[in-house]
């Protein structure tokens, strides 16, 4: 029987090296949960959408990637998300240091 992917998108975080990554890279492990959250009020994007874990900023959803998700928060559906750490690499470069992945949860 067919099952379609829960994995929406996959992704380097967007501004990771401008934010409290570091602080947080030791702490985290592939498969966390980390928290999403929209800011409409962003000045630099109106889709922003924060990613955030151990109390830290970590950085965004690429701006490439967020539309479809921007609007479904907007319209009351964050909570169909989740995001988890596929990809801890502390010694890339620090925009390729995490690797996330967005996922459709289950229903049942």
């Amino acid at each position: 029987m067919y099952e379609p992917s829960r994995n929406l998108m996959n992704f380097y975080v967007a501004g990771f090296q401008h934010h409290e990554g570091a602080l947080a890279l030791s702490q985290l492990k592939t498969g966390d949960e980390l928290t999403l959250e929209a800011q409409p009020d962003n000045p630099y994007d109106s889709q922003a959408i924060a990613i955030k874990g151990c109390g830290e900023m970590l950085g965004y959803v690429p701006a490439d990637h967020n539309g479809m998700l921007s609007v479904l928060f907007h319209y009351g559906h964050a909570s169909i998300f989740e995001c988890r750490v596929m990809q801890i690499a502390p010694e890339n470069e620090p925009w390729k240091q995490l690797r996330v992945a967005i996922f459709v949860k289950d229903a049942r």
